[in-house]
């Protein structure tokens, strides 16, 4: 079976996730992280400490070793400028939630992706993502239903 190679950029409670979720899937391989801190001072989980840490800068060395880039940064600072950045060099995955932003930065994917050739999956974390998938197939099954979340009034844009 021929692996899926996925770079992590970003080494918060989302990458350290995402990492646990790909060693839960063995069709595929975790070949780097990459930071913006000093790779050296990056300290990895137990489970991961055999994945190597580069300094984002460099990724686009690796491009011939990595299939997706998986972004997971920020919505608010860092996903705004990485993602059209890593999208001209790699197919990439983020989960990018500022619902309000999202048309601005689709645009902005859509054009390096267009500029690239690459293929850029945008907003797939839970909201907006899976929580909106299961809204809308909830809403399929029972049109007549009412949405109701778990943090409140009102229903997430998502």
């Amino acid at each position: 079976m021929e692996k899926i190679r996925l770079g992590i950029v970003g080494y918060g409670n989302i990458g350290r996730g995402v990492a646990q979720a790909i060693r839960m899937n063995p069709d595929m391989e975790l070949v780097a992280f990459f930071s913006r801190r000093d790779p050296a001072l990056v300290e990895l989980d137990p489970a991961d400490a055999g994945t190597p840490v580069y300094a984002a800068k460099d990724a686009a060395n690796y491009q011939d070793q990595i299939d997706v880039m998986l972004l997971c940064g920020g919505s608010a600072t860092d996903l705004p400028q990485q993602g059209p950045e890593y999208a001209k060099l790699f197919h990439t995955v983020d989960s990018f939630d500022t619902h309000a932003r999202i048309p601005e930065y689709f645009a902005a994917m859509d054009q390096a992706a267009r500029e690239s050739g690459h293929l850029n999956l945008i907003s797939c974390g839970w909201d907006p993502g899976l929580f909106s998938m299961i809204r809308l197939l909830a809403g399929a099954c029972l049109p007549q239903g009412n949405d109701y979340t778990f943090w409140g009034d009102g229903v997430s844009q998502g």
